[in-house]
């Protein structure tokens, strides 16, 4: 039996995080769904005083954070997943309602796998975990910027740009990233 892929889902919005969790599920992943970045803290043992269990007994295959969140925004928690020894190399997915390109750029830098525009789509979800199943079964000999890269390229409109009547994306970024609305 092939192991379950887990997604930690952190979303201040009830609403939201109920969305994120049923795409989640319906594309055949395990869910732990948490109110805040401070509680994903706590499941992922980073926050020492209140860490309910120890990391090695939840394997996370994957983290997708809302940006916009009270006490700590997604970025902050991006930052500290980052910067973790232990947690470093599980990928990290910010989602905002907002479009703010410094924002992306910053996030996309800080070492994110992807910044995608709400409301996320069944699609987007698939994809992403696919991409990294793929990339866990077999890593790429390039650095991790090109990995993000090749996410984008792979998906089906990546060919698109504001210039050719996919109106409903976002336009490339400039020169180092494509970046679609998913």
């Amino acid at each position: 039996m092939a192991q379950e892929f887990h997604v930690l889902a952190v979303d201040d919005s009830f609403v939201d995080r109920k969305v994120i969790e049923r795409l989640l599920k319906v594309s055949s992943c395990k869910v732990t769904a948490v109110e805040s970045a401070g509680r994903a803290l706590q499941v992922l043992g980073l926050d020492e005083e209140r860490s309910p269990v120890e990391f090695d007994e939840l394997k996370v295959n994957l983290i997708i954070t809302d940006y916009s969140m009270p006490e700590m925004t997604g970025y902050d928690l991006l930052k500290r997943i980052k910067g973790s020894k232990k947690l470093s190399e599980i990928p990290v997915v910010i989602m905002s309602s907002e479009d703010i390109q410094p924002r992306v750029n910053r996030c996309l830098e800080e070492g994110a796998e992807e910044y995608l525009v709400k409301p996320v789509k069944l699609s987007d979800v698939v994809r992403l975990r696919d991409f990294i199943l793929t990339q866990k079964a077999h890593p790429p000999q390039m650095e991790h910027n090109s990995v993000k890269r090749k996410w984008r390229d792979e998906s089906p409109n990546a060919g698109c740009s504001a210039s050719t009547s996919c109106d409903h994306l976002r336009p490339p970024i400039p020169k180092r990233r494509k970046m679609v609305q998913l």
